[in-house]
């Protein structure tokens, strides 16, 4: 019986290289898991704000609402401004998150939106490159 000779030196490199592959991609699934789960906690973090503001924009409408039906002027609503247009403005804040709202009084069927609005101040990080800021 004749022995033939195994040689591992082409199958030892190509386990090294398959393991180093694997390797590789493991560190890369990690690190876009972690990514992910960053950017899920920053979106969860946004709709709870957005949701916190429109309960308290649904609570000022339904104290506008109470207000009209008990004969009184939008008006006399604690923090609201009235301008000259007849529109009674209210903003409403959480952290950094802000609600406008704008109500008109009609006749006897209460009041209408006019403005709903969640507005958030953005400030870039740093230098955004060369771009032009707009002036002349």
């Amino acid at each position: 019986m004749k022995h033939i000779p195994i040689r591992l030196g082409p199958l030892a490199l190509l386990l090294t290289v398959i393991s180093i592959c694997m390797a590789v991609l493991g560190i890369l699934s990690f690190t876009t898991a972690r990514a992910d789960y960053s950017l899920a906690e920053k979106y969860a973090s946004t709709v709870q704000e957005r949701y916190a503001l429109e309960r308290a924009g649904q609570d000022f409408l339904r104290q506008a609402g109470e207000a009209l039906k008990a004969g009184d002027r939008l008006e006399g609503l604690a923090g609201t401004e009235t301008d000259e247009d007849g529109i009674t403005h209210k903003t409403l804040e959480y952290e950094e998150v802000r609600l406008l709202i704008g109500i008109v009084p009609e006749g006897d069927r209460g009041f209408r939106v006019v403005e709903w609005r969640i507005q958030k101040d953005w400030e870039p990080a740093g230098n955004e490159g060369n771009l032009w800021d707009g002036s002349f």
